[in-house]
């Protein structure tokens, strides 16, 4: 057994501990990393953002091949799917990635470590870390922990994983065969994501959400939208819905729904749980040094990170808050920095969030339904991408982008967009808010024409009734 010690040690390689760790080694701290898994980047890279935007775009390029070339005066046909060559691409990006982190580490000195780590009883610092792996036991010391462990799939009790019948997000990122029928649990961006990539690839995908909208934290008007389009592409969406049981038989797997209707049954393949995800505290020792979970299982923290134990601070999807990878990033730069003694901050209202289904859907900042509970009053803005020159020439005229603003100012509240490459649309809206900028600071801005992006300018403007093109 061996000791060593560093100014900071953080657990858990994903987004929001590898990037506090290089800032950390930047501002001149000794740095270690423990990671459970043989690789780093955590369930984003791994198995999660980055392989599921994969399968994804190759989905996409399938689909569009087999239904929406012919309108451009492209004909294809003999397309066929090679399931196994998408999934080495796949993995190769992984590989590319998480071997680009290994690499900054070695550039930035972080001693990465693999291993389960687990926090040893202590009242004061330097504090303890047991790691473990294999039967090799080491512990290492540091004036400060930082946890970054992120978060896992939430299993339902009567619909336990078994990695063939009913799967998890991981699973449906890996699957070798495609599934004829999939039933998706969950509408909220995981399952329409995951759901929307098999349904590209040919599977009959049903998807049961209990509430009454898909991605129940957006705005309903661009939920309503998106719930058209994927509908259109052959998705099956059924809200106010509960699966309550399933059964295999020698066909398949039966599901027995209850629904606004009454009790109804389905078959299926496969069922995909994505209702949702918790943070991954097991294993940590939090009950060896006093800390205890809040109701929602995450840690409470001071706005320097710190838990409720001086010297152990946490991020990303263990304490409250969106959980996303991007989000999980900034909190580590403002723990690094403000480890250093700077006043670094994070505006948590210009943190977007982006489904990657077509058309994505992007949000920054607050919705209708937040104003409105706030009392906030405000204006709304409203551009259609089918009035958009570039959405057209693109063949990719679904959707809107919607401002939100106060009525007196100005100022920026909120963006909401559905639509074409949205994802990319929304960093815009999150600059300007970040400003603290107003619609007549986005309407003023020249945009090149014919982009997308001309759509946030007529949206902006529309808010005062002044779009020129609606």
């Amino acid at each position: 057994m061996s000791e060593q010690m560093y100014d900071l040690i953080v657990i858990g390689a994903g987004p929001g501990g590898y990037v506090a760790a290089i800032r950390a080694a930047q501002l001149g701290f000794s740095v270690a990393v423990i990671e459970k898994r043989p690789t780093l980047g955590g369930v984003c890279l791994n198995e999660g953002c980055i392989p599921s935007k994969a399968l994804l775009e190759s989905s996409e390029h399938f689909a569009r091949i087999n239904h929406e070339l012919v309108e451009h005066g492209i004909e294809v046909s003999g397309a066929k799917l090679n399931l196994a060559q998408m999934m080495a691409r796949k993995q190769d990006i992984i590989d590319k990635l998480t071997g680009g982190i290994a690499g900054l580490f070695k550039k930035n000195k972080i001693v990465s470590i693999t291993g389960q780590a687990e926090l040893l009883a202590g009242k004061d610092a330097p504090r303890t870390v047991k790691v473990t792996s294999g039967k090799e036991i080491q512990e290492l010391t540091a004036t400060s922990i930082l946890l970054a462990t992120g978060s896992e799939a939430i299993e339902l009790p009567h619909l336990p994983f078994d990695g063939e019948n009913v799967i998890n997000a991981r699973d449906a990122l890996s699957l070798t065969e495609v599934p004829p029928r999939l039933l998706v649990v969950g509408g909220g961006v995981i399952g329409l994501e995951m759901g929307s990539v098999w349904s590209r690839l040919g599977s009959q995908v049903t998807v049961v959400e209990m509430l009454a909208q898909i991605i129940p934290q957006t705005d309903p008007q661009i939920a309503q939208t998106l719930q058209r389009s994927l509908k259109k592409q052959g998705l099956e969406i059924l809200l106010k819905t509960r699966l309550d049981k399933i059964e295999k038989t020698a066909e398949g797997i039966v599901a027995t729904l209850t629904t606004a209707k009454g009790e109804q049954q389905i078959s299926c393949d496969k069922v995909l749980v994505a209702t949702g995800r918790r943070a991954q505290t097991a294993g940590l020792g939090l009950e060896n040094v006093g800390l205890q979970v809040n109701q929602q299982a995450q840690l409470e923290v001071d706005e320097n990170y710190q838990t409720s134990v001086p010297g152990i601070y946490a991020i990303g999807d263990l304490v409250p808050g969106m959980m996303l990878a991007h989000k999980a990033s900034e909190e580590g730069v403002v723990f690094a920095e403000r480890l250093a003694g700077q006043q670094s901050s994070l505006n948590y209202l210009t943190v977007p969030a982006v489904t990657y289904t077509w058309p994505e859907v992007a949000t920054v900042g607050k919705n209708e339904e937040e104003l409105k509970t706030e009392n906030i009053p405000y204006k709304a803005g409203k551009f259609y991408f089918s009035a958009s020159g570039r959405a057209l020439c693109n063949g990719m005229s679904d959707g809107f982008v919607k401002v939100l603003a106060n009525p007196d100012s100005g100022r920026i509240l909120g963006v909401h967009i559905v639509g074409p490459h949205a994802s990319e649309l929304i960093a815009e809206a999150a600059t300007v808010i970040s400003f603290a900028g107003s619609v007549h600071d986005l309407a003023v801005i020249c945009h090149a024409h014919p982009t997308l992006a001309e759509t946030l300018k007529e949206a902006a403007l529309a808010v005062n009734k002044e779009a020129i093109h609606a």
